[in-house]
């Protein structure tokens, strides 16, 4: 009698290769933004989803706050064509990443969920940022 883990068989490995590529696609972690915006390579724009309040409380450093609801055409456009938005909201329990990754791609644009947001971010040690002058208008 297998286990409860061999019980349904693994994928083949071509499959679970193909599987984890694709969501590599959809999305990143606070490790990768971390490092990247470290090493001076910020080639994304790095989007705090959650509110102006919360987002002046604290947040993580070099992010623009941009709730979802105001991720319009025109705004978007500020952007140059082909840029890569990096969103964000509060963590795993939030849904804000994803209202937000579905608006900017139905807009046309690239975009991944930095997934565990505020939680994972704070789960790695980085530091946070306070009362910057980016929130969004």
């Amino acid at each position: 009698m297998p286990s409860a883990v061999a019980e349904t068989p693994a994928a083949s490995p071509d499959a679970t290769a193909a599987y984890y590529a694709r969501k590599l696609t959809f999305e990143t972690d606070c490790w990768d933004v971390h490092a990247s915006v470290a090493a001076g390579h910020s080639d994304f724009v790095l989007l705090d989803v959650r509110s102006p309040a919360l987002y002046a409380a604290s947040h993580i450093p070099g992010a623009i706050n941009l709730p979802h609801g105001k991720m319009t055409a025109n705004r978007m456009s500020e952007w140059p064509t082909g840029t890569l938005f990096v969103v964000y909201c509060a963590g795993p329990h939030c849904n804000g990443t994803d209202k937000a990754a579905l608006r900017l791609a139905r807009l046309g644009l690239s975009v991944k969920v930095m997934i565990g947001g505020m939680t994972g971010w704070a789960d790695e040690g980085f530091a946070f940022e306070v009362n910057q002058a980016t929130v969004a208008a």
